[in-house]
């Protein structure tokens, strides 16, 4: 069995939902398609969108945001390319480009519950494959808290997405934030953090980050500042019962574990009643490396217990393998992270997951 947590999915129901923040979809002067949030413009493309492009060049066409849309909104497209993936379920997301955090209230909102009645109903159209990871306004805390309990009780979402920094000025460690973690607590559902590119958020200098620098380093750098407020801000000491998992191999934090043990007990300011690494245990990480050796050291330095398989299934960095499949692991702890740890944390039945099918079919179906 294989479950990904990591998989985002871009949908046309919560697409141009305003006029200047969109988000939207727009045809370029090249033939391309690219999204836009407010002045921001995604250069990032994945490798499949790029060989389409040069395809229909060759052919004298250009890309049509129609069929892009059309495609999103349908669930078999999704399940086609499980299936060749060998996926059972996946745990779904928007896109972090949309978040939103970044948005006056009155449009953040109402925007995430547009988000999460879309992804709903997408994955009512397979539930025992597909899920999906609430969206909150976690700029407005007490709104996002309010949000989370809806999309979780009414829609049957899994857990919150969240950014790994900068909630509209809000951080992790910001008292602000406690009715979120309130939230999450009584529910009993994780938060998966998955930082996103702080350019969006610089208004007219938005597209003054060169190479993308703010998503490909930046969001790491979130991911572990994520970790290091939360500890450092005495959060689970308030809710040792939240739980946080940290996507692409938790941003740089098992690489700089040590370091930052060491040094949290130097600090003039910092507020865990509990030695550093003890709050490992609230956290969870996944296996999104692209080099086998340092997928097998972050296994070895934070636990099989507490790894997870995700792949950011069709992004731009996706691993289009098996991310398991070198690792040197008992049949065990390879159960674990292809699918048991993420039975236990999101209260899943195994027997009750799908399975997966036949490429051969599902792909035919999706043509028909």
């Amino acid at each position: 069995m294989l479950i990904d947590l990591h998989a985002h999915a871009p949908h046309p129901e919560y697409y141009d939902q305003h006029p200047y923040w969109g988000p939207a979809f727009e045809s370029q002067p090249d033939g391309d398609i690219k999204l836009r949030v407010g002045e921001w413009i995604l250069t990032l493309g994945a490798p499949e969108r790029k060989k389409a492009l040069r395809e229909a060049h060759a052919r004298g066409e250009t890309l049509q945001v129609a069929e892009y849309m059309a495609k999103w909104a349908d669930p078999q497209h999704r399940l086609a390319a499980m299936d060749a993936a060998g996926q059972n379920a996946q745990v779904i997301s928007v896109p972090s480009h949309c978040y939103m955090y970044w948005a006056e209230p009155e449009f953040g909102v109402p925007f995430a519950k547009t988000v999460n009645d879309s992804l709903a109903k997408y994955c009512s159209g397979a539930p025992d494959r597909l899920m999906f990871w609430a969206h909150a306004p976690l700029n407005v805390p007490v709104e996002a808290a309010k949000e989370i309990r809806r999309a979780v009780t009414e829609l049957g979402a899994k857990g919150l997405v969240a950014g790994g920094s900068n909630f509209g000025g809000l951080e992790f460690d910001s008292p602000e934030m406690d009715p979120v973690w309130e939230a999450l607590c009584d529910l009993d559902v994780p938060m998966f953090v998955h930082g996103y590119n702080q350019s969006v958020t610089w208004g007219k200098e938005a597209n003054t980050d060169r190479y993308e620098t703010t998503a490909i380093v930046g969001m790491n750098y979130d991911e572990t500042k994520c970790f290091w407020y939360m500890i450092n801000g005495g959060v689970f000491d308030r809710f040792p019962n939240l739980k946080v998992y940290i996507t692409h191999g938790g941003g740089f934090v098992p690489y700089q574990l040590g370091r930052m043990a060491q040094t949290n007990p130097n600090l003039d300011v910092s507020y865990n009643k509990k030695p550093f690494l003890e709050y490992l245990r609230n956290f969870y990480f996944d296996v999104e490396l692209h080099e086998v050796p340092m997928r097998q050291a972050m296994v070895e330095v934070i636990g099989a217990d507490r790894v997870l398989y995700g792949s950011n299934f069709g992004g731009s960095d996706a691993v289009r393998h098996d991310l398991t499949s070198d690792l040197k692991l008992s049949q065990e702890d390879m159960d674990r992270i292809r699918w048991k740890n993420a039975c236990e944390l999101l209260h899943l039945d195994p027997a009750k997951v799908g399975k997966v099918g036949d490429p051969a079919k599902s792909a035919g179906k999706v043509g028909a």
